[in-house]
């Protein structure tokens, strides 16, 4: 049994990229944070794990995620590599409903500046991201759809249309457009008939969907092309476009929130260490050089506070409070409670 159980140990450790010896290990000065990879994790060690290591004097070792399966194999094969891991806000809250996660030591990890919709008994906000309202600039100028009304009307404002494919963003679109203010959305979600009223509003716009996207690249690469002339689109897939010259326009006005968040999975070796490394990467300063680093928005907002964001970089960061004024957090529990039933609900709508 023995030896089965060390072959699954080398077998994940392979496909993780983790060496055997780190597998289930705690040796009291390190912690494996497991992030995104690429650009976007080169930003966060550069901002967030390089200052956290050298604070506290950890040695923070990285691998990359592809998303909660990862966690549960780890945990199933009781092999668990990571301390700590970053994931979707509604993965989060699924893997804790799955008994996956350690509890957040919030005798350690500060919440100070952090709001109550992304603090958990087992997970934490990271950072937040914005899907908005996009045109094409050449097209529209200034003058592009500025409400999910807007988007809706297609006599005002014509042209291709593309939308994110995932029934949460979409019914909060849909309510919107139907009149419901942002800060209501999420209450009419929950209450009687809520559901059934975005659906039917999504049934009108859904035969003028040219394109239901599926990831942030296809939708920058939609409008690089110009193959859409209106885009529900990631505010940092459109700055990212507009780098050298305006080519998306884009509104924050409902704009619809999510969050990636932190979490230690069940069994993690160095989870005493893993706590004072959210702590630190959860701090003001911590978070603000993120938001100077990468186009996502910090969660703590004390972040603004700290001088290191400039008013032109604050205006342009889906989490800065003038831009969240009118935008809808999603409600990521309210989608772990009736998945299931949504997204076949809503897969059956997009293929018609």
């Amino acid at each position: 049994m023995k030896k089965y159980s060390k072959i699954i140990c080398l077998a994940l450790s392979m496909v993780l990229g983790i060496g055997l010896g780190n597998i289930a290990k705690a040796d009291g000065h390190s912690v494996v944070f497991a992030s995104w990879g690429g650009s976007f994790q080169d930003a966060l060690r550069t901002s967030m794990l390089d200052p956290a290591a050298a604070a506290l004097n950890i040695t923070i070792k990285e691998d990359t995620t592809n998303g909660p399966q990862d966690v549960r194999a780890q945990i199933t094969a009781g092999a668990v590599a990571w301390d700590i891991t970053e994931q979707a806000l509604s993965d989060c809250a699924r893997l804790k409903q799955e008994g996956a996660l350690e509890p957040i030591d919030y005798g350690v990890v500060s919440t100070d500046g952090i709001p109550a919709s992304l603090i958990d008994s087992e997970w934490v906000g990271l950072l937040t991201y914005s899907l908005v309202i996009g045109w094409q600039a050449e097209k529209f100028g200034e003058n592009g759809p500025q409400s999910w009304a807007d988007f809706w009307n297609t006599e005002a404002y014509p042209g291709t249309r593309a939308m994110f494919k995932s029934v949460s963003h979409a019914l909060e679109a849909a309510l919107m457009a139907d009149g419901v203010d942002p800060m209501d959305v999420n209450t009419i979600l929950r209450s009687a008939g809520g559901v059934d009223r975005a659906f039917a509003k999504l049934q009108e716009i859904a035969p003028d969907i040219t394109v239901w996207y599926r990831g942030g690249s296809q939708a920058a690469q939609l409008m690089a092309d110009e193959e859409i002339d209106i885009i529900q689109i990631g505010n940092g897939r459109a700055e990212a476009l507009n780098a050298d010259s305006t080519k998306v326009g884009f509104t924050w006005n409902q704009g619809t929130t999510d969050a990636d968040c932190l979490l230690v999975p069940k069994g993690a070796p160095n989870r005493e260490n893993a706590m004072l490394v959210i702590n630190e990467i959860l701090s003001a300063e911590s978070q603000a050089r993120m938001a100077v680093a990468i186009s996502y928005g910090p969660v703590n907002a004390k972040a603004f506070e700290t001088g290191l964001i400039s008013p032109e970089l604050a205006a342009k960061n889906n989490a800065a409070p003038e831009n969240m004024k009118n935008q809808v957090v999603i409600d990521a529990s309210f989608y772990v409670e009736n998945f299931a039933e949504l997204q076949e609900r809503f897969d059956t709508l997009v293929q018609q």
